[in-house]
């Protein structure tokens, strides 16, 4: 039955007028559309896209042929696509490019087509709810399960790597803030809006790491206090000793070198770190701790600037790693010193930055933020085969391919990039539903 509605949609073409005017605007599509995996999977839902169509496009290495290659697709989909194609911007916080779409459709009184307006809304908001529910569901066909690691793999890379192998892998600590209490009369610095999407980030990193094997625990919108207990009560946990790793993910308004508590208060990163480091969380001595920080870091948009000559630069921005590398060789010049089976105190860290220092992060959606998603699908498809610094490289290029909206610009004018900082002493493979062959 379904390959016969593929077959039928697919010899009943887009209307005329349809057409026309996807081809009208398909200059002002293509260089300013996003076209993100929940785009696709609302297709994908309403039947105008297959599977396959939707690996094709979202496979394209970049944004603007990952847009061509769903406009060519679309008048071939039937009379309902353009009417889904539409919804499926509007959904996705795209209103100007369905408004320009639509625009003929208004003066079209017997329109045969329903229009993608007021009328229809209510139904298609409890269609996108089921879109975000596939968008976490690592079996559905838009984001794949995690792929496991070889047994071959394992066995040539392991003795140059961390060990990973203990079930769980090690505990994992996602803290949320979504809402924030309002300014006090004697007033804090900032009214810290409600950050939208920020419940599927957690989702999104709950799952992918319970997949990694991590013993995941969430905690929302805790105060700065809060976070401070919570944290200094994690790595107390005596399960450190039994496992080989462990992750911490902050999720939360921030600015350079802190993170806010849901009270407006701030947190010192830098006091998250020590926390972790070898005097401190002595049970995860020699073993990574891995970090992720989705905030601001500072209140500066990147507005990018014209590439003017060359081939596109794709190395990785590298500053954070090199000082770390540099403060690193330092601490050991300053260890040599002292008695040789010492550890230097703050060693086998990585932690990614949602945007570099200084600024601000593009304005969170509903679908979530753009670090988090590339980072899920990122650590899905290669934490098999993959150091994990590198797998912090790609999803540095996957950001800067992306543009977004900051307030007071036009729209997909901004610019963002991500970093990250590391102090590894060995490669770090997660190794993936790897289970040790007795």
């Amino acid at each position: 039955m379904k390959e016969t509605t593929k077959r039928m949609l697919g010899a009943c073409g887009m209307l005329e007028r349809d057409k026309n005017m996807l081809r009208k605007r398909s200059v002002s599509l293509c260089k300013e559309m996003v076209v993100d995996e929940l785009l696709i999977q609302m297709l994908q839902a309403d039947g105008i896209l297959t599977d396959s169509m939707a690996e094709s496009i979202l496979a394209e290495t970049t944004s603007q042929k990952r847009n061509w290659r769903l406009l060519s697709l679309l008048p071939k989909r039937g009379p309902q696509a353009f009417s889904s194609f539409c919804t499926a911007l509007r959904e996705t916080e795209q209103e100007h490019l369905c408004a320009m779409l639509t625009e003929h459709r208004e003066r079209c009184v017997d329109s045969p087509l329903p229009l993608p307006m007021q009328d229809t809304a209510k139904p298609k908001r409890a269609r996108m709810q089921e879109s975000l529910e596939m968008c976490l569901d690592a079996d559905s066909p838009g984001i794949s399960a995690v792929l496991p690691c070889s047994h071959d793999f394992y066995l040539s890379h392991y003795q140059q790597s961390y060990r990973m192998v203990s079930s769980p892998r090690g505990l994992a600590l996602v803290i949320s803030n979504v809402t924030f209490d309002p300014p006090a009369p004697t007033g804090l610095p900032n009214d810290l809006d409600r950050r939208v999407g920020g419940e599927v980030d957690e989702e999104v990193l709950r799952k992918v790491f319970t997949e990694l094997d991590y013993t995941v625990t969430l905690h929302r919108n805790l105060s700065a206090q809060g976070m401070r207990a919570c944290i200094e009560q994690f790595t107390r946990r005596p399960d450190h000793r039994m496992v080989d790793s462990c992750v911490v993910c902050l999720l939360s308004h921030g600015v350079e070198g802190a993170v806010y508590g849901s009270d407006g208060q701030l947190l010192e990163l830098d006091w998250v770190f020590q926390s972790f480091d070898n005097a401190h969380c002595p049970q995860l001595q020699n073993k990574p701790k891995i970090f992720f920080v989705q905030a601001c870091r500072g209140e500066e948009m990147d507005c990018g600037v014209d590439q003017t000559d060359g081939n596109e630069r794709t190395e990785s921005p590298g500053c954070e790693e090199r000082d770390a590398a540099r403060e690193r060789e330092s601490r050991e010049r300053e260890e040599r010193q002292r008695e040789r089976m010492k550890l230097p105190q703050r060693s086998d860290m990585i932690c990614g930055f949602a945007t570099l220092k200084g600024t601000a992060a593009m304005r969170n959606t509903k679908r979530g933020s753009w670090y988090i998603q590339e980072l899920n699908a990122a650590l899905r498809q290669r934490a098999k085969d993959t150091h994990l610094a590198d797998i912090l490289v790609q999803v540095n290029g996957r950001i800067k391919e992306r543009e977004g909206y900051a307030p007071g610009t036009s729209y997909h004018r901004c610019k963002e990039m991500s970093e990250f900082t590391s102090s590894l002493c060995k490669n770090l493979f997660l190794f993936p539903k790897y289970c040790p062959q007795e």
